[in-house]
């Protein structure tokens, strides 16, 4: 009689075990990334350049209640649901033209060029 009741505690204390790491590795982070996407959607802004869950890039022009206007072209508007916005994008600076011509190697245009390691062999 002991032996049972001491298997039906380690079975207990196993499925407590296992509901634990399934919250710790399942759970937790989903919440956690749906909190974001919270936060995210809530802190829209007219003007800033979003991605939707189709993965068109745009800039937002107005903002509904559960819809947004996307700008998507000049002159060509989008109504997507708020919820489509997929994150907020950055603006990257665009890149500076180079002040000086890109120097190229003398080597690589000549192939009858013979290399040192080529001299060598043969």
């Amino acid at each position: 009689m002991i032996g049972a009741s001491s298997a039906g505690s380690s079975f207990f204390l196993i499925i407590i075990i296992a509901f634990v790491v399934l919250w710790l590795l399942v759970v937790r982070p989903q919440k956690r990334r749906q909190n974001e996407q919270q936060r995210m959607l809530g802190g829209l802004e007219v003007g800033d350049r979003v991605l939707t869950v189709g993965g068109i890039y745009g800039t937002i022009t107005r903002i509904e209640e559960d819809e947004v206007s996307v700008e998507i072209a000049p002159q060509l508007e989008v109504q997507v649901a708020r919820r489509a916005i997929a994150g907020v994008t950055r603006d990257e600076p665009e890149p500076e033209a180079e002040a000086e011509p890109a120097v190229e190697d003398p080597e690589a245009e000549d192939p009858d060029r013979v290399t040192s390691t080529e001299e060598n062999r043969g």
